[in-house]
């Protein structure tokens, strides 16, 4: 095996993916010592994203202080890699920000749009945005107008929506939003495809994570459904059935209404930019994996794009996932050729979770003896 590419996504509660791209890659230099191994970490546009950005491309870490969920100041930060940055939302919006302060009808994305003023000003051409573990459902509101977008209620009076007074919002006025911001390809990495509002909307299915009861949630569902209308009526634009409007408290909804961005699904956002296609030219086979592949999986995550994007080059793809349910067989249709899953006993998940370094470990070096086997029987090392 001359060449390897590690592109696996983290397995949550255990082990991120840069450290998962080690432990393949240690193992596969104890095999085949003169294998060239590319390693891309990858994150969903969650927790981790810049730092998977920045270990499979370079450039560096730009601090800022900015405001935290509740108007606070503090230090959040962006990669910046050339002339484009990478920002995700949990960094100054994310749920862990909150500790036992969660409310979705207080909290703000006032600091994304802060981060994102800060890679404008320093001229960047595209700006990446990674949405997801947000603690927010204002739409997008707060980081809109951090960049200039004016918001009245029915009396006229200008203010920044919060979860709880996007209600009060009646009209929206783009007309001062930052003329930095004018020809900057603006990507918002974006997995899921909850509508904005309603029962599969932003507040029904992630208000509660946030700590939402049953009277926020419907409270929270009819602001995001007035903000929809007068983003309508303001802007042309219906994002009422737009899939992946709702990720992030509707996150998704602002930033395609205030920033004219493009959703995308996190893992074709990666492979674009890292240029994967390019990577892969030469490769022996790609190692991928996450902590579960399920049926979610297959509607677009990191294992199907990479799956896909090697098929079109006819290179073997190894999944090693934490675990796997049943109804994946459409995987190998997708360009997956196997999928090995860790765990070696029938452990509950709080059990085996604090073995999954040792179980990786193992279960890549049986692989790896396999793939082996079959060289040394073919006279090839």
């Amino acid at each position: 095996m001359n060449k390897a590419v590690l592109i696996p996504d983290s397995f949550k509660g255990t082990l991120s993916s840069i450290e998962i791209c080690t432990i393949i890659s240690d193992k596969i230099y104890k095999h085949f010592p003169h294998c060239h191994v590319v390693s891309i970490p990858v994150a969903d546009g969650g927790e981790g994203s810049v730092d998977c950005f920045l270990s499979a491309l370079g450039g560096e870490k730009i601090v800022e202080t900015v405001s935290s969920p509740y108007f606070e100041d503090m230090e959040s930060f962006y990669g910046l890699i050339d002339d484009t940055a990478v920002i995700e939302m949990a960094a100054c919006a994310g749920l862990p920000l909150v500790e036992d302060r969660k409310n979705p009808s207080l909290t703000t994305t006032y600091g994304v749009g802060q981060l994102i003023m800060s890679a404008a000003k320093k001229g960047c051409k595209k700006i990446i945005v990674g949405l997801g573990g947000s603690s927010t459902n204002d739409g997008g509101c707060g980081a809109a107008a951090a960049v200039g977008v004016k918001f009245y209620d029915k009396k006229g009076n200008e203010f920044i929506p919060i979860g709880k007074t996007l209600i009060d919002i009646d009209r929206i006025d783009l007309s001062h939003k930052a003329k930095e911001l004018d020809n900057i390809e603006i990507i918002t990495m974006c997995d899921i495809d909850n509508p904005m509002y309603g029962t599969t909307g932003a507040a029904y299915i992630f208000g509660p994570q946030k700590g939402a009861d049953e009277k926020m949630i419907l409270e929270l569902d009819k602001g995001l459904k007035n903000l929809c209308d007068v983003i309508e009526r303001e802007t042309g634009k219906d994002l009422k059935d737009v899939p992946g409007s709702g990720a992030a408290g509707a996150m998704g909804a602002g930033m395609i209404a205030f920033f004219n961005s493009v959703l995308q699904m996190g893992i074709e956002t990666v492979l674009d930019t890292v240029k994967f296609d390019e990577i892969i030219e030469d490769a022996d086979m790609i190692f991928t994996g996450e902590g579960r592949i399920d049926s979610q999986s297959l509607r677009g995550k990191v294992v199907i794009g990479v799956g896909k994007r090697a098929k079109n080059k006819n290179i073997p793809v190894t999944v090693i996932a934490g675990g796997a349910a049943n109804n994946i067989d459409d995987a190998y249709d997708m360009g997956v050729t196997s999928i090995f899953t860790i765990n070696r006993l029938p452990e509950d998940f709080e059990i085996s979770r604090h073995k999954s370094k040792e179980n990786l470990e193992a279960t890549i070096d049986n692989i790896l003896r396999l793939i082996k086997s079959v060289y040394i029987e073919r006279g090839v090392q």
